[in-house]
């Protein structure tokens, strides 16, 4: 029997005349600083630039970002990209947060500006890479998620032949290539994708980006994972073990240059850098996310 939604698709909005305006989704992390939300908003021209938007609001007591006391939160735009599921002129904004005036807690990038001045950017041409690793789960009854590709309520054959792979062994394959196209047609710097460790496992990679622009394309492209995999009714876990056990953990790999190591052919400026970054493992460890101690033991955990 034809459901609501099967009826809906029938219908094509996405063709239909917007006589000139242009639909922004306001994108922005949540207060677990993980969790993304977006709402949308309509400007009766073609928005071209962020400086042609406006701040705009939202309760964030429904965001784990404030009390019900004063819970209006301040959206600020910061970095533009093209809509791929609306189509231009549609466009994307991902925001900052703020309360009386003030950064949010998950408003990390509030203080990365500090770092990440003009004059620091020029001096030091900072490059980054990041290498994002994610799970992909469908839904088995009303309660459980399973990975693609594995068995209901069981285990696939060991890892091995699934890293990289093509045929059989690769599981959601439509769903990475449908937000590489995403990513591409927003502005997304993505620079490729791969079939990673675990079944139903996948990783892209975002960059190079200079300076803090690295974070918001991060951030962009995680954005457009999540809305991806609604149009395919699965869930996007980055959680770093998503299945206990003998099983590819889930990370977010950083690759760093800047002037002085890119050119250090002795290795110098190199350890230099290594060394400094040594001193505050212990300390930054714990920033990277809850559970990351599961997939850095290397011990095998059985469910």
């Amino acid at each position: 029997m034809e459901t609501n939604v099967q009826r809906g698709k029938l219908f094509d909005y996405k063709n239909l005349d917007q006589f000139g305006s242009t639909i922004v989704e306001y994108v922005w992390i949540g207060g677990t600083g993980s969790d993304l939300r977006s709402k949308s908003k309509t400007y009766n021209f073609e928005v071209k630039s962020v400086e042609d938007l406006d701040e705009w609001n939202y309760d964030g007591s429904s965001t784990y970002q404030a009390t019900t006391e004063n819970s209006e939160v301040v959206l600020k735009p910061i970095a533009l990209f093209s809509d791929p599921f609306r189509g231009l002129p549609n466009k994307i904004v991902l925001c900052e947060t703020y309360i009386n005036d003030k950064p949010t807690v998950t408003n990390f990038r509030h203080f990365a500006r500090e770092i990440f001045t003009k004059e620091n950017v020029e001096k030091h041409d900072p490059w980054f890479g990041f290498e994002q690793e994610y799970a992909v789960s469908a839904k088995i009854g009303s309660h459980l998620e399973w990975p693609l590709g594995w068995p209901v309520g069981g285990f696939p054959q060991p890892q091995g032949p699934y890293y990289c792979s093509v045929g059989t062994y690769s599981h959601g394959r439509e769903i990475m290539e449908a937000h590489y196209k995403a990513c591409l047609y927003a502005g997304v710097k993505c620079f490729g994708t791969n079939a990673e460790v675990m079944p139903g496992q996948w990783e892209y990679q975002v960059g190079t980006c200079k300076g803090i622009e690295a974070a918001d394309h991060f951030w962009m492209a995680r954005y457009l994972l999540h809305r991806v995999s609604e149009y395919f009714n699965v869930s996007v876990s980055f959680e770093p073990k998503p299945i206990l056990g003998n099983w590819n953990g889930s990370g977010c790999h950083t690759n760093y240059s800047n002037n002085e190591s890119r050119n250090d052919t002795e290795m110098k400026n190199i350890t230099e850098q290594i060394e400094k970054l040594g001193l505050m493992h212990l300390r930054t460890i714990p920033l990277y996310g809850e559970n990351n101690h599961l997939r850095l033991t290397g011990k095998i955990k059985f469910i």
